[in-house]
């Protein structure tokens, strides 16, 4: 397995690391005696990249080093002219002028390239000549996200760049594009992103999915200034997200990078849970990478590289939960190296606001519990948003949260 640059000097981050700023109140520790602690942080790993649909280029991501591959001089790969566009591909739709210098998206529209199957998938090959590439609209470090339609439908296209000068990692990427197929084609359920198809050329893979016009839940916050949202919409995507992972903790399956940037709204506000691509069937645990993930939502056994389950999942839920409730970035006021050394050696969690319904804050601090064993499966989170949803619905008027600091309360 492909080991990534690690970080060698963690600990000096912070010659003190009482010096967190805590002293607003963001954040609680889950108890002087527990046993989280960290070996040595020296052994930290970059994540491998390259597998997420939604893409952060938030700097809580693990994974940010830029692709210094060049994919159009590739020896396997005519140069295209300086003057070619997308547009005058097989494809004769409509295209953003903005793609006219687009090396990704040219590899893959290009009709003189062959276009691969899918390996084992061969159903789900998408023909190019029905799809219209749009903008691109989010990128991260080896590949790009972009809005385009399929048949008429609107949808997310996806695009991975084959590094061309390491076949380690290039490798290792495509064994995560053929899993990300291989569990989007297998994934049906009404809060899992729905997998269109996908094909591969020589040195780019592109996996196209339902677009959501809501965007991620983590740009829906931030475009809400990180106001909390009304608590009944909140219960009711957490709802969503508890759903789908129950669907996909069923199939034996782990997420693993479970987030709000993962998490899409549809037009009706409904979740979608998107970016498979570093998800891993439960039995191989032995052999998972354990840098995947995203520090502020990332269980502590994972960041300690220890061996984990599926309750993985229920702790990055527990966070994801507490996004929703109170409209904040977790750790916004670490870095994510820093939240992750806070979570791990000092069992810190988010500040569950004073005002919070107990049945929620029993959720989140169930949820993120330092001991796995502790965490209730998906089905039991379930019921008891379910019982939260309904005390909303019997008991509480226009209910907002405070947040754990000054901040407006939401008037909708």
């Amino acid at each position: 397995m492909l080991e990534a640059p690690k970080f060698t000097g963690i600990i000096g981050l912070n010659n003190n690391h009482d010096n967190y700023d805590l002293s607003q109140g963001f954040y609680h520790k889950l108890g002087e005696g527990s046993n989280m602690s960290t070996d040595s942080y020296g052994s930290l790993q970059m994540s491998n990249g390259g597998g997420s649909v939604a893409m952060s280029i938030d700097n809580s991501s693990v994974g940010s080093n830029d692709s210094h591959t060049r994919i159009l001089n590739h020896p396997g790969m005519k140069r295209v002219n300086n003057n070619y566009t997308v547009a005058q591909s097989v494809n004769r739709g409509k295209v953003s002028h903005g793609l006219s210098d687009d090396a990704l998206a040219q590899a893959l529209m290009d009709p003189r390239v062959p276009t691969e199957g899918l390996e084992n998938f061969d159903e789900w090959t998408i023909d190019l000549r029905k799809l219209n590439m749009g903008p691109a609209f989010a990128q991260g470090a080896f590949g790009k996200l972009y809005k385009g339609t399929y048949n008429g439908e609107d949808v997310a296209i996806k695009l991975l760049e084959r590094p061309e000068n390491d076949l380690e990692r290039a490798h290792l990427m495509e064994q995560q594009f053929q899993q990300e197929v291989m569990m989007l084609a297998t994934l049906k359920h009404p809060n899992i992103v729905r997998f269109i198809g996908g094909c591969r050329k020589p040195m780019v893979w592109c996996i196209v999915t339902e677009y959501a016009k809501g965007g991620s839940v983590r740009q829906f916050l931030t475009k809400r200034q990180n106001r909390s949202v009304p608590l009944k919409l909140a219960v009711k995507q957490a709802l969503d997200v508890a759903r789908g992972m129950e669907y996909v903790h069923g199939l034996s399956l782990i997420h693993r990078d479970l987030k709000s940037d993962n998490l899409l709204i549809s037009a009706d506000k409904s979740i979608k849970i998107a970016d498979f691509g570093v998800a891993r069937i439960e039995v191989q645990t032995e052999g998972m990478t354990p840098e995947t993930g995203t520090y502020r939502w990332m269980a502590p056994e994972m960041i300690q590289h220890r061996s984990y389950t599926q309750k993985v999942d229920v702790y990055s839920f527990g966070i994801v939960l507490w996004e929703l409730i109170t409209g904040m970035l977790p750790f916004q006021n670490m870095t994510a190296v820093q939240a992750a050394f806070a979570v791990v050696n000092k069992g810190v969690r988010p500040n569950i606001p004073n005002d919070c319904l107990p049945v929620l804050s029993e959720i989140m601090t169930r949820c993120w519990d330092g001991n796995p064993d502790v965490r209730p499966p998906f089905t039991e989170v379930i019921k008891m948003l379910e019982n939260a949803e309904m005390e909303i619905i019997t008991t509480v008027r226009k209910a907002r949260f405070r947040c754990c600091i000054t901040q407006p309360m939401t008037v909708d």
